[in-house]
């Protein structure tokens, strides 16, 4: 007759005890995900009101600036007459024109949008290729199937991509911002210096800032050179110690900025002369 075989009470402890081990794992493993993914939203949160704390910290740079260089030196400069007179006027003129510049491409980039995904876009023809070469059927099917795109993160297009937090079709380099929490074209950084994305619509403001920030802070540095050394020499310096102690801060901020620029500055034109981006370099 057939033999009844009995699995021991310890071999159901065992499996028991592996079943919750695995469901306490897997808990831990999800709640470290629910964790890392709450920090990461606080981070963002804490970037947005960053915002206009960082446009008072720029316009009080800008501020410290002018006041050493036009009422602290090259302002009463203009009173002593002969050539000091003329040298101060032409430092006074360059330094306004640049800092004129300098502040339109500062709010053009802060207050243009870099661009975003219009709403329920579609891919209707190969951008690659003009509109003269239409998608296939299985583009327009697997274009059409968001909710198989939001499983697997792909429509099986690679001209295409789906972003599972705007629930919608991205173009190509377009990338999602988790600061600005949408999808921007052709984005290359969220800058907090600017409190705004670098995308497609914004970008030739950002170089532009770059550029007359460069030239500008190296104008301040190069004016403001001969009062630097002269703190150090047994010259006696007119002016009353606040001014002095602003006149040298300005010296030391507009260096290290003209310095940081100027290598953010040559990064970014060779991105511009390879057409490809921060992020794209970083993916790659």
């Amino acid at each position: 007759p057939p033999t009844l075989k009995l699995t021991p009470p310890s071999r159901y402890a065992e499996a028991a005890g592996a079943g919750v081990g695995g469901a306490e794992r897997g808990d831990m493993h999800r709640s470290a995900g629910v964790a890392m993914a709450w920090n990461v939203f606080r981070f963002c949160t804490a970037l947005r009101g960053l915002g206009s704390i960082m446009i008072l910290l720029v316009l009080a740079i800008v501020g410290v600036t002018y006041y050493a260089v036009v009422l602290c030196n090259y302002g009463p400069a203009l009173l002593l007459g002969g050539g000091a007179t003329l040298a101060a006027l032409a430092v006074l003129l360059l330094f306004h024109f640049l800092l004129a510049m300098l502040l339109w491409s500062y709010f053009s980039v802060v207050f243009t949008d870099p661009g975003s995904v219009p709403p329920n876009w579609n891919l209707d023809f190969d951008e690659e290729r003009g509109e003269t070469a239409p998608l296939s059927s299985s583009d327009f099917n697997s274009q059409m199937n968001p909710q198989q795109s939001m499983a697997t993160g792909d429509t099986g297009n690679p001209r295409m991509r789906y972003c599972r937090k705007c629930n919608q079709l991205k173009p190509p380099r377009c990338h999602h911002c988790s600061v600005c929490g949408r999808c921007i074209l052709k984005m290359d950084h969220h800058c907090v210096w600017v409190v705004n994305c670098v995308g497609a619509l914004n970008y030739k403001y950002f170089l532009l800032f770059l550029f007359y920030t460069f030239l500008e802070t190296t104008l301040v540095t190069l004016s403001l050179l001969p009062h630097f050394i002269a703190f150090f020499s047994d010259v006696e310096i007119p002016g009353s110690p606040s001014a002095l102690a602003t006149t040298f801060l300005t010296f030391v901020l507009n260096l290290a900025f003209s310095l940081s620029v100027l290598g953010f500055m040559i990064m970014h034109i060779s991105l511009v002369s390879g057409n490809t981006t921060t992020i794209e370099v970083s993916i790659l």
